[in-house]
């Protein structure tokens, strides 16, 4: 019996690959907002964080990133980056990875 495949994402802060599931998707909606999108289907362009203040904190102080990974071309509106902050600080510090996924043939 075949496994099911995993989609795999990564962490625009700390680089990491892990199953989609285990990142919260920020959005970047078509009205140019940006948000935080844990169910993952808002519509919209989407960037991958982990589920831990440490990456969240590290993609909104870094000049940039949040922006470029969402195609933007302005700076994320503050009200949107005030949201996007308080989010992350219901977020833990950090979190317990499981090990990596290996492939088997």
């Amino acid at each position: 019996m075949a496994t099911r495949h995993i989609p795999q994402r990564t962490c625009i802060a700390c680089r990491t690959v892990r199953g989609k599931r285990e990142f919260v998707r920020v959005v970047r909606t078509p009205e140019n907002h940006v948000q935080a999108d844990p169910t993952g289907k808002k519509a919209g362009r989407g960037a991958y964080l982990c589920r831990q203040r440490e990456c969240w904190d590290t993609a909104l102080n870094s000049r940039g990133r949040l922006e470029q990974a969402l195609k933007l071309e302005t700076s994320i509106d503050p009200e949107d980056l005030a949201r996007l902050r308080e989010y992350a600080a219901t977020l833990p510090a950090t979190v317990e990875r499981a090990a990596p996924l290996t492939k088997t043939e």
